[in-house]
């Protein structure tokens, strides 16, 4: 599974959870772990999920931040 989409998901409680946290079906949160030549993202989570889904993880007391998204990006000093 591709990454960051794959350690989003497991964080946030698999596939299920994060399907209505977002209000996708669990098949299109399925592809976001999929090769973009096999039909996914490349392992993104397209940026019109990623407010609700810090949204809905902060409501379920799920430590996600902004950070999990972009992980090759080092914090401002």
């Amino acid at each position: 599974m591709l990454e960051p989409a794959h350690s989003i998901i497991r964080l946030c409680g698999g596939f299920e959870a994060v399907a209505k946290m977002t209000g996708r079906s669990e098949i299109r949160v399925r592809r976001w772990t999929y090769t973009k030549e096999k039909g996914g993202t490349g392992g993104l989570i397209p940026t019109d999920c990623q407010e609700p889904l810090l949204l809905a993880a902060q409501e379920r007391g799920i430590p996600l931040k902004p950070e999990h998204f972009f992980p090759g990006l080092k914090a401002a000093s």
